[in-house]
């Protein structure tokens, strides 16, 4: 697996010291948004929907120390937006690094590289470097020709350095399962990243497209496809290379082999607003503090089965940490997440007797958005004021 074994070690401690104590509800990883400008305007994002006076806003760093100490969780996720961004995101991700939180900063890799001097490498420290494929998919779904180079130059230079990098790959309907195959040899083995993340497309309400996010079970057989194909299509040997920065149970939750309920309470969300409920992809409020947050949430009201606007999604933001903690459930599961840790664990194949079911036609090959129209300046005047 992409997960290190400090982390993993250091995660599950975290957890088994709550069901020790007994606590009911949880964080495990901090979802640190300190700005939603960005330098892109991808056709499935939400985020830089938002009116100009927003863009403008951004955590500073006390603000985001603060989020940290006061959430808890041993793992931060610091996405946007773009994070690279924000002039003082060097001294954010410093002081969390001195806290000894697993730092995964998120970013299109746009400004990595000549920024890449203002950080130090760290254990706690990740890259995460957002490519949806190949060149020609990547492109296509940024909406900007020549994005794909600059992230792979930049994930060179990180790796050159002596820093983790990891990639977040968001899959759409429509995507080809064959060219994944190919782009987890290319992660794994030209740019040898330290870890592959992969999710089904988020469901964003102000995303300018709407029409490739995926539906449940067509995320489940799309996952199957990618992720566990038939040993004629793909070598066990060769699967057994790609290594996934996700727990093997949250991938058997994507395939359909485990059914989860969301627990949205184990990545909360604090960004501009304040503390987001219930989770990363659904406002219905915010909270002033995360004591708040946790107190005063109806998190009964939200997940599979219980609101509509839940039905879809198997995003890891709310799936991920049902899953970390069904892999310290008892002595079998934390025995099979610590062989995943190691590397030891033998390649996936589909559970309960069910073949990798066959490829199915691709829908809606390829993607046409207002924004992958849009002139150059048109593109760069989204969240201006950036210095």
């Amino acid at each position: 697996m992409g997960l290190s074994l400090l982390q993993s070690v250091k995660v599950g401690a975290y957890v088994m010291k709550h069901r020790i104590k007994g606590t009911k509800r949880y964080p495990l990883v901090l979802m640190l948004e300190p700005l939603f400008r960005c330098n892109l305007e991808c056709a499935g994002c939400g985020k830089i929907q938002y009116p100009e006076e927003e863009l403008k806003k951004r955590l500073t760093v006390e603000e985001c120390i603060q989020a940290v100490e006061e959430c808890g969780a041993p793992v931060v996720s610091i996405p946007g937006g773009e994070p690279m961004m924000h002039p003082e995101i060097p001294q954010i991700v410093a002081e969390l690094v001195k806290r000894k939180k697993f730092i995964y900063l998120c970013t299109n890799a746009i400004l990595l590289e000549k920024r890449l001097h203002e950080f130090t490498p760290s254990p706690y420290l990740t890259f995460s470097i957002h490519l949806d494929g190949l060149e020609g998919t990547h492109d296509r779904l940024v909406c900007r020709e020549g994005v794909f180079k600059i992230a792979v130059s930049a994930i060179k230079a990180a790796k050159a350095k002596g820093f983790r990098v990891t990639t977040n790959t968001t899959i759409f309907e429509g995507e080809k399962p064959e060219e994944f195959h190919e782009f987890f040899d290319f992660l794994t083995h030209e740019l040898k990243t330290d870890g592959i993340m992969v999710s089904p497309g988020y469901a964003y309400q102000k995303a300018p497209d709407q029409e490739h996010f995926l539906r449940r079970e067509r995320t489940k057989e799309l996952f199957r496809q990618v992720l566990l194909p038939s040993s004629d299509q793909v070598s066990p040997e060769r699967r057994k290379s790609w290594q996934f920065n996700h727990s093997s149970f949250f991938m058997d939750f994507l395939t359909g082999d485990k059914e989860y309920q969301c627990t949205p309470w184990g990545n909360p969300t604090r960004n501009i607003f304040g503390w987001q409920k219930p989770c990363y992809l659904m406002s219905d409020g915010y909270a002033k503090t995360f004591k708040e947050l946790m107190e005063t949430t109806e998190w009964d009201q939200y997940g599979t089965g219980r609101d509509p606007r839940c039905a879809d999604c198997m995003v890891h933001c709310g799936y991920e940490p049902t899953a970390v903690l069904d892999s310290t459930a008892n002595f079998k599961n934390m025995w099979k997440s610590f062989m995943d840790a190691a590397g030891w664990s033998k390649p996936r194949t589909a559970q309960g007797g069910k073949a990798p079911i066959q490829y199915l036609p691709v829908l809606n090959p390829k993607v046409e958005s207002p924004a992958a129209t849009k002139t150059e300046t048109e593109r760069e005047a989204v969240g201006v004021s950036r210095n």
